[in-house]
């Protein structure tokens, strides 16, 4: 999200400057990559890199083939075969063992369809969509159709509609599967033009809700910020919740807890925090969020501060749900030994990362598998019906 925002600038501020621009995308990897389907990079024909494809191997000789797809007005797929040990002769020695689709396009700017403008399209709005792109793996020599719609929670659909309606239905009904899967896909159309889709579904920043203003807060905010984090900071106290304190917030709120909720919109990527050292004011917040169908609430402090604010709230009368416990991480954060605030930030940072993707947080080289399942890349072929190519 934060590579989609980044490169959305560097087009605009490329616009002010008159420079031309190539747009490179990952569309497809086989076997082991450092970036996977769906990594952008946007070139500008004075050669400024905006986002990365991959560890830096792949970027120079992307910069010389997308100044070539600038001069041509033209898209072009690469493909760069790292299976091959004698991968000197690409110029790049990456050292990976996988088959990676670069698809190369140049930006239109009086195009109101092209991909820079589908990508703002995205981030107007906190909702999931879905891109779709069509290229040809059979035959790289043919036109690249490239980047072709965006359709947004509503199915409505940004971009250029297809000459072929029988392939351009095809493809809605992949990005509507998209959108009520949550998973990006592949497919082969055969047909005169045998050609592959990569089904992207693009998902809003994590909105991060810090409650708690403290200067152990700051560098929670900070590292949140550099992954490109929605951040909001609140606090009952009106001289520790300023926007001095915490310049990279999207927002900063003094609120009494109870009201917390009357300034956030809490959504399916929407985590909390518990942070105040504040007991009465950290279990009035908690009270309102049980409710909520959240994927994250983390509690600073001992396991026994979070045990007993849910005893407290059973003596109410509140009923905590399995589904409502198993949301709640007290104390917050991965067992990495922290101990410094800054420390702590990554610990709670990692475990939040670690559950948002479902993952256990548990290091690399124990995992017996591949780190990205292969299963993701497989391409599904699709035959189209005559009653659909008519």
């Amino acid at each position: 999200m934060k590579e989609v925002k980044d490169i959305v600038l560097a087009y605009d501020a490329a616009q002010r400057e008159g420079k031309q621009t190539a747009l490179a995308t990952v569309v497809h990897v086989q076997g082991s990559s450092y970036r996977r389907p769906g990594a952008r990079m946007l070139v500008t024909d004075d050669g400024k890199l905006t986002g990365a494809i991959s560890g830096g191997c792949l970027e120079g000789d992307a910069l010389r083939k997308a100044r070539l797809v600038m001069v041509q007005q033209q898209a072009m797929l690469v493909t760069y075969d790292t299976t091959d040990e004698d991968d000197a002769q690409l110029g790049v020695g990456l050292g990976c063992n996988g088959i990676i689709q670069i698809l190369i396009e140049p930006i239109d700017a009086k195009n109101p369809s092209n991909p820079i403008q589908l990508l703002k399209a995205f981030l107007r709005h906190r909702q999931t969509a879905v891109l779709v792109t069509l290229f040809s793996l059979a035959d790289k020599k043919a036109e690249q159709i490239g980047t072709c719609f965006l359709m947004e929670q509503n199915q409505e659909i940004t971009g250029c509609l297809l000459p072929d309606e029988g392939l351009q239905a095809a493809l809605e009904a992949n990005a509507r599967e998209a959108l009520q899967t949550g998973a990006s896909s592949f497919a082969a159309y055969e047909g005169a033009q045998p050609l592959t889709v990569f089904v992207e579904v693009l998902k809003p920043a994590v909105s991060l809700v810090v409650v708690g203003a403290g200067n152990d807060a700051i560098p929670l905010v900070q590292l949140a910020a550099v992954l490109g984090w929605q951040i909001t900071v609140v606090d009952g106290r009106a001289n520790y919740a300023t926007t001095a304190r915490f310049p990279l917030a999207t927002q900063v709120l003094v609120s009494k807890p109870e009201q917390v909720l009357s300034h956030i919109s809490p959504d399916s990527l929407t985590v909390f925090v518990l942070m105040t050292h504040n007991y009465n004011y950290d279990l009035a917040v908690l009270r309102h969020l049980l409710p909520l169908q959240l994927p994250y609430i983390g509690a600073l402090g001992p396991k026994k501060k979070l045990d007993r604010m849910l005893d407290e709230l059973r003596e109410e009368g509140v009923r905590v749900t399995d589904v409502q416990r198993q949301v709640l991480h007290g104390p917050t954060g991965l067992d990495i030994g922290a101990e410094t605030s800054e420390e702590i930030a990554l610990s709670i940072m990692a475990e939040i990362k670690a559950v948002l993707a479902k993952r256990g947080g548990a290091p690399l080289r124990d995992k017996a598998d591949v780190i990205h399942p292969r299963q993701n890349a497989l391409i599904r072929k699709v035959t189209l019906t005559r009653q659909e190519q008519a």
